[in-house]
């Protein structure tokens, strides 16, 4: 084939590559007909910054508000996600997720068990929400997840937290764990919670079998 009918091809891919696929690549900046306007109009580990969709992995779930990007609703959560980020906190240097729900609860309520020092001083900060007092480290106490705290609706109640050992431990919710706020005095300068969070004290640890020293682990709840 001539020089000139090779040349004559690629021009033609490349006009029929950017006339046919390059739409596709620009409006795929969301999934919502149009440029991203809020934190969920892009899909996957996506978050809307300027109008584009950027890599974030903790946010960005294919959930377009009323009239977002033109497109009118767009496509509802999947069932299995339903509680998602409702905006972002900056603490610094970074920046973290906000949330106003926790997963559903269920027999089995999946978790992450982190540690907590409820007593004077220690890194609870302020005294527990519930009751409004310190708690020692003794106390099978824990805080819950902003949307499992549920506006202090499980304040005083017990729970039954099993952990992957088999182990399991009753323990009385009085306090928050703040998914909303966070980095200030009041939450000892810690970040916001994620919502998924049994945030227990020593002595629920200890009655696991775990070592608080890990900082984080896997188990489920249920109402006692």
């Amino acid at each position: 084939m001539a020089k000139s009918a090779v040349a004559s091809l690629s021009l033609i891919i490349i006009f029929f590559c950017m006339t046919f696929f390059f739409p596709f690549l620009s409006n795929a900046i969301s999934q919502c007909n149009g440029p991203c306007q809020t934190l969920d109009d892009c899909s996957g580990q996506l978050i809307c910054i300027n109008g584009k969709c950027n890599d974030d992995p903790d946010v960005g779930t294919h959930i377009c508000t009323g009239g977002g990007g033109g497109g009118g609703g767009g496509s509802p959560p999947s069932p299995g996600n339903k509680c998602q980020p409702s905006g972002r906190l900056t603490c610094g240097q970074n920046s973290y997720p906000t949330y106003t729900c926790s997963p559903p609860v269920t027999s089995s309520t999946k978790a992450k068990l982190t540690n907590n020092d409820f007593s004077e001083g220690g890194d609870g900060g302020a005294p527990s929400e519930c009751d409004g007092k310190y708690h020692d480290n003794s106390e099978l106490v824990v805080a819950l997840s902003t949307g499992w705290y549920n506006g202090g609706s499980r304040c005083g109640k017990m729970i039954k937290i099993t952990a992957n050992n088999g182990r399991s431990v009753r323990a009385k919710v009085v306090d928050e764990c703040d998914s909303m706020r966070g980095c200030d005095k009041e939450h000892a300068g810690q970040p916001p919670c994620n919502n998924n969070i049994v945030d227990g004290s020593d002595a629920v640890w200890n009655a696991l079998g775990l070592d608080k020293d890990i900082g984080i682990v896997d188990v489920t709840w249920s109402m006692a």
